[in-house]
């Protein structure tokens, strides 16, 4: 069994809650599935949970190079150089990242309202990003995006290869 669930903000990616947190319980009632890979608690977006340790494997493997598309809300205006040191990859702390695909893009018209909403700061020009990255390395894609000068205001995974998280409500989830 394979499910996409659309994680929503401030979700962690575990069945257990933790603190202040919830886990992935409230939302999925099915004994015996676990996250294939992770998604950060303050991102949103595409999460697959499967019950068969070889799939799970698969899917979060960076060994298998499994595209995955963001869309990131960044603080600036993205300047060719910093586009481009991202589409070379991006030297972190833990290693230098693979190059990503990436350019600029209008707000997603299939986004929902984030909850909570993302602070807006009149004396800050925001913008949209839209990369496809084929590691998970911790926090990648804001580490990478905040390496060029681009700190993400939110994150939202749109696909793991060909799963997507089209016809998904925020907390929705189907077999896929």
């Amino acid at each position: 069994m394979l499910i996409a669930f659309n994680k929503p903000m401030n979700v962690l990616s575990q069945f257990t809650d933790e603190g202040q947190w919830p886990g992935l319980k409230r939302w999925i009632d099915l004994p015996g599935v676990y996250a294939a890979g992770r998604l950060d608690r303050d991102s949103e977006g595409l999460l697959l949970l499967t019950d068969n340790g070889r799939q799970q494997a698969r899917i979060s493997s960076a060994k298998a190079k499994t595209p995955k598309k963001y869309y990131a809300l960044v603080e600036g205006v993205p300047e060719g150089a910093a586009l481009e040191r991202l589409r070379q990859g991006v030297l972190l702390k833990d290693g230098k990242t693979r190059p990503a695909r990436v350019s600029s893009v209008p707000e997603p018209d299939w986004l929902w309202p984030r909850d909570p909403p993302v602070r807006v700061r009149k004396s800050i020009v925001d913008s949209w990003l839209r990369l496809t990255i084929t590691e998970g390395k911790n926090r990648q894609v804001r580490r990478m995006c905040a390496a060029v000068g681009l700190p993400v205001l939110r994150l939202v995974r749109y696909s793991i290869g060909d799963w997507t998280i089209d016809g998904l409500a925020p907390g929705d989830w189907r077999e896929a």
